[in-house]
């Protein structure tokens, strides 16, 4: 049996090392240097999506701001509107809602302004069920359950909003003081605060309620649930025959309401002195899009005489 046997010498054995420490260099080497790029790579990418970041950025800022100038513009022109209309017709205020478009309010504009205006008296003052002493306003409160009757909504939801204004900390229901605020509502938004009223209920209500004006109803405006809010003779068919009457003619004071077919002094001198024909109390809507990036401005304005006061304002 033979055996082979296979020397190497040093200087093989160095030669073979130094080419394999050379070949293994040559490896980290590109290891590292495709590790330096991909971190520039990175750092390229990164530095590049911060300067579009913040390119668009400044330049939605830009736009917002600009919209921002219009939306404003939009609601000087619906204060002047209301103010013409006072005084075209110094006795009455008609009608609760307008809706006005505006296109190509400047040359360079390329978007779209809707300006609404509201009438806040032709709603119900919501803060009218309790008086300013902490007691409650009885009339007021059965015109609030006779809208919630209108509107499909559980009379249970009135007092649940009587308890948390009136300062006093006994229930009328069992649940109705929890948290309560003991204070006048500040916005309707803040219904949704009070146990028992979720978004559904708050939907229904909102677009009939306030908590601006004298508690006075401007039948000029009300909608017909707020109509058979005032008394229990008016039922819907009544309420469809004062919206009917006042677009041909709208009423030049509340004892005009007696010139609508069914409408006895009777049934006048129920809730005549709740009612009215002119608003005071305004809600502008000012709303301005434009490639894509919308600015609304709501406002509110007491009218008083040719004079104007901004009781609410909010930008969105």
């Amino acid at each position: 049996m033979l055996t082979l046997i296979t020397h190497y010498s040093p200087v093989s054995l160095r030669k073979a090392g130094q080419a394999s420490l050379i070949t293994n260099n040559k490896g980290m080497a590109l290891v590292l240097t495709l590790l330096v790029l991909a971190l520039i790579t990175a750092l390229v990418v990164e530095f590049s999506y911060a300067v579009y970041t913040n390119t668009n950025a400044l330049y939605n800022w830009k736009t917002s701001q600009r919209l921002s100038f219009v939306a404003k513009s939009g609601v000087q022109l619906a204060s002047k509107t209301i103010l013409e209309e006072v005084m075209q017709h110094p006795s009455y205020t008609y009608p609760g809602s307008l809706n006005i478009p505006i296109e190509s309010p400047f040359e360079d504009f390329k978007g779209t302004v809707l300006l609404r205006i509201e009438d806040e008296n032709s709603k119900f003052n919501i803060n009218s069920i309790v008086y300013s002493n902490g007691a409650l306003n009885d009339e007021a409160y059965h015109s609030f359950v006779r809208l919630l009757r209108a509107l499909g909504i559980e009379s249970g939801i009135a007092d649940r909003i009587v308890d948390w204004i009136d300062p006093d900390k006994e229930p009328r229901l069992s649940d109705s003081e929890k948290a309560s605020k003991n204070l006048y509502l500040d916005s309707i938004d803040e219904l949704l605060l009070i146990p028992g009223i979720d978004n559904t209920i708050y939907e229904k209500i909102a677009t009939y309620v306030t908590i601006y004006g004298d508690g006075l109803i401007n039948i000029n405006g009300a909608e017909i649930p707020v109509l058979m809010s005032l008394s229990d003779s008016i039922n819907k068919n009544m309420a469809e025959r004062i919206v009917a009457y006042r677009k041909i003619s709208p009423f030049q004071s509340g004892a005009y309401i007696q010139s609508v077919a069914g409408i006895t002094y009777t049934i006048y001198n129920d809730f005549g002195v709740r009612i009215t024909a002119k608003g005071t109390h305004f809600r502008i809507i000012s709303t301005v899009t434009e490639e894509g990036i919308k600015k609304v401005i709501e406002s509110v304005l007491v009218i008083s005489g040719t004079s104007t006061t901004v009781k609410y304002w909010r930008e969105m």
